[in-house]
């Protein structure tokens, strides 16, 4: 007999909501929720084969596509969401001008369902690399800066040793990170600064300090080691005003300095306004990641004369703790960040 699982009819549903640019602290789970079309009682809980061919008929529209996928026949396929709709006490999708349609319980269902199926694939993927002896699957988030050069060579490293392990890696911007953990769309982020609230785990795994990025010669030959925030006021600064806390930091130094400067151009990311400074748009004022990544012949950078430190930290679901690959992938982060930092 197939395991039954319940699927609940009262979960609200989580919205791609997000934070205002820079915002520090992150909203509270109230943010996330929204009304939607509520399921009539339960008569009876779903069981895993209704679930596998209800995703299967709502994904791909029709009865014979979905028996195609599952590799079953039509009537087979009939005859399971047949029985899955007397079990629920709802119709799931009706006839309209000869194709199904879901209902709107058959939509406010599949977001859950949704969810269900994904854990189900997991636990598929994780049980065929037991089989084989494979080392798993890495789902991460990183910020752009970390993208460029940290992440990739932490991965690099990682699978010389694991070889069989896959990685399923993107980025994210600071204010995307809750979502993406809460929509398990990673299972870890990797970012500057931890977003606190009660759900979210975080611990530190490395730390950086912001560089002030320019053009060789654009304070003569030989800049000194530190340089003052005051040089911007007479340059065309490049601001980065939505890249979360860190930009946040340099903000705050600028205003308890009172300076005026000036900002012809803002730019989402780090990145870009490296970028920008390498085609001698102006001055930036990057992480030290991205400065050393992109420093060259014509680029050169400094730190500042009064330091403007940040930390590194991975973040997960407080419910949702890391594997032990994922444990083991960190450390090796660490070991790449603590390298590239002051290097």
């Amino acid at each position: 007999m197939r395991p039954a699982l319940a699927i609940t009819s009262q979960r609200p549903r989580l919205l791609r909501s997000g934070r205002a640019p820079g915002a520090r602290r992150a909203p509270s789970d109230k943010t996330f929720l929204a009304s939607t079309v509520r399921l009539p009682p339960l008569s009876a809980p779903m069981r895993l084969r209704h679930i596998e061919v209800f995703h299967s008929v709502y994904a791909h529209g029709s009865i014979s596509t979905a028996a195609r996928a599952l590799n079953v026949s039509q009537p087979s396929v009939s005859k399971v969401l047949k029985h899955a709709e007397d079990q629920l006490g709802f119709k799931l999708f009706r006839r309209v001008k000869g194709r199904l349609a879901p209902t709107d319980e058959a939509h406010a269902l599949f977001r859950e369902v949704k969810e269900v199926f994904e854990r189900l694939d997991s636990l598929k993927q994780a049980a065929r690399n037991l089989k084989t002896g494979e080392g798993g699957h890495i789902r991460a988030a990183v910020l752009p800066a970390l993208g460029l050069g940290i992440a990739p060579e932490a991965v690099a490293r990682f699978r010389a040793a694991h070889p069989t392990v896959t990685f399923d890696f993107r980025t994210l911007h600071y204010d995307e990170v809750l979502r993406g953990l809460y929509e398990h769309e990673v299972d870890m982020a990797l970012a500057y600064d931890a977003i606190q609230h009660p759900r979210i785990a975080h611990f530190q795994i490395g730390a950086g300090e912001l560089m002030m990025m320019f053009p060789r010669g654009e304070f003569g030959p030989n800049p000194p080691e530190r340089l003052d925030l005051k040089l911007l006021e007479s340059k065309n600064y490049i601001g980065s005003g939505s890249t979360g806390p860190v930009s946040e930091l340099f903000s705050a130094e600028v205003e308890a300095q009172a300076l005026t400067i000036n900002e012809p151009i803002t730019s989402s990311t780090f990145y870009m306004a490296a970028s920008m400074v390498r085609f001698g748009v102006g001055v930036a004022v990057v992480d030290e990641f991205t400065a050393r990544f992109e420093a060259s012949e014509k680029i050169d950078f400094r730190p500042l004369s009064n330091p403007l430190r940040f930390g590194v930290y991975c973040m997960h679901l407080e419910d949702r703790p890391l594997s032990n690959l994922s444990q083991s992938f960190t450390k090796v982060m660490a070991e790449v960040l603590a390298e590239r930092a002051g290097g």
